[in-house]
């Protein structure tokens, strides 16, 4: 069977990796450096363990969407959100619809996609020629 969008998948990919990571990487600068959206919503405290999420959500984040050593960046952020999710949300209810945990749950499976295919077209490691930096 003979998919609409079968000939665009590899463009699709880049975009999606590209999405995600953009967006993943403002929830590390919201951490890192107090950017908020709404403006009036509280600053983060900021303790040990969340300065890493943010270095590894900014950080990692950009290595996403650019593609450079994207499949290890996604494999990082792919276990942070799976600790995220069983720290922070799943004492407050099993099911991720009931304990506000939604996000940490799709972007953990996203990224650990992500990590088995790697950084695809229309990034820096396929512009560099390199594998290696997938």
């Amino acid at each position: 069977m003979n998919r609409f969008l079968g000939p665009y998948q590899e463009q699709i990919y880049a975009i999606v990796r590209f999405v995600s990571g953009f967006l993943f990487a403002f929830h590390g600068a919201q951490k890192l450096f107090g950017l908020y959206w709404p403006a009036d919503a509280p600053p983060m405290e900021l303790n040990a363990m969340m300065m890493i999420g943010g270095v590894i959500e900014l950080g990692g984040g950009i290595l996403i969407a650019i593609g450079l050593l994207a499949s290890w960046a996604a494999f990082l952020a792919s276990g942070m959100m799976a600790v995220a999710y069983f720290m922070a949300h799943q004492p407050n209810g099993t099911w991720p619809i009931q304990n506000g945990g939604e996000l940490a749950a799709i972007y953990s499976f996203l990224f650990l996609y992500l990590a088995a295919k790697g950084s695809g077209k229309w990034s820096v490691a396929s512009a560099a020629g390199n594998p290696k930096l997938s």
